[in-house]
């Protein structure tokens, strides 16, 4: 399975920065319909990723719909944005329905393949969860996971529904916090699929350009990008893994989806593997 990330679709430069600049229409749909081209078959979106006259949910509708049988789509729910961009509470169990029923909408779909709740915070998660699964037994939603967690949300969504994937950051020089996430999914069958592969602690600016020899060095030894390598490295990290890598740059999206082929040899994985020690 190929994935491409929403996030960047609706503007050019720092998601959710409040001067961003909407992205070209046109490019946007192309990026799309050139991902699905290329065999990606996950996309993951929110309804509270937009610009000023874009929402990445609505491109997706009129680039891909009707949609492929074998495309997934995974939805992110929780956070809230208003009109003029700005963050809102985020949703309480009651609220969740109507953000399912948003992105419902705006992908013009009867049912959502996959919900993520974004968790923040170290309260209970088990009545957001709850209300999810109660979603899903009426059939608005196929499956679900979470995002952004702790290993104890895994354990507590799991005693109410099945998860079937956690979205959590990590990447080159992850930490150890972050490598029990992985081992814990790995164990229990469930689909890792990381953000922030390629800009780390860039986040939602993107990647910051500060990479060690290390990724340089093993970059230029496979004649590639260090994006590339970090996007390769993550998915060498167990068959269970996938990315989330986003664009809305062509260019960008053909790297992103040629990485996925990028073989690193054990020396490679052994010099990568130092930048992690350094960081424990």
């Amino acid at each position: 399975m190929s994935c491409l990330g929403a996030m960047r679709l609706p503007q050019y430069g720092e998601a959710f920065a409040p001067d961003s600049v909407p992205r070209d229409r046109d490019q946007a749909i192309e990026v799309l319909r050139r991902a699905v081209e290329l065999g990606v078959n996950h996309i993951d979106t929110a309804a509270f990723y937009f610009s000023p006259l874009r929402r990445a949910n609505e491109l997706i509708n009129r680039a891909l719909a009707p949609y492929p049988d074998d495309l997934v789509i995974a939805t992110e729910v929780g956070p809230g944005r208003d009109p003029s961009g700005a963050w809102l509470p985020h949703a309480t169990p009651q609220q969740l329905r109507g953000q399912v029923e948003e992105n419902l909408r705006r992908l013009g779909r009867d049912h959502l393949d996959v919900v993520n709740p974004r968790i923040v915070g170290t309260d209970s998660i088990a009545d957001r969860f709850g209300a999810l699964a109660e979603l899903r037994d009426a059939g608005l939603i196929r499956h679900l996971g979470l995002s952004n967690i702790r290993p104890y949300h895994l354990a507590e969504a799991q005693a109410v529904a099945r998860v079937v994937c956690v979205q959590n950051m990590y990447g080159i020089g992850a930490s150890p916090e972050q490598e029990d996430m992985l081992r814990i999914c790995a164990e229990q069958n469930i689909a890792f699929v990381p953000f922030y592969s390629i800009a780390g602690s860039g986040r939602t600016a993107g990647a910051s350009g500060e990479d060690t020899g290390a990724v340089h060095t093993v970059a230029r030894a496979h004649g590639i990008s260090t994006a590339q390598l970090r996007l390769a490295w993550t998915l060498h990290r167990g068959p269970h893994v996938l990315a989330i890598p986003g664009t809305g740059d062509p260019d960008h999206l053909a790297q992103n989806v040629a990485a996925g082929s990028l073989r690193l040899s054990g020396d490679d994985l052994a010099a990568l593997e130092s930048l992690r020690d350094e960081t424990a």
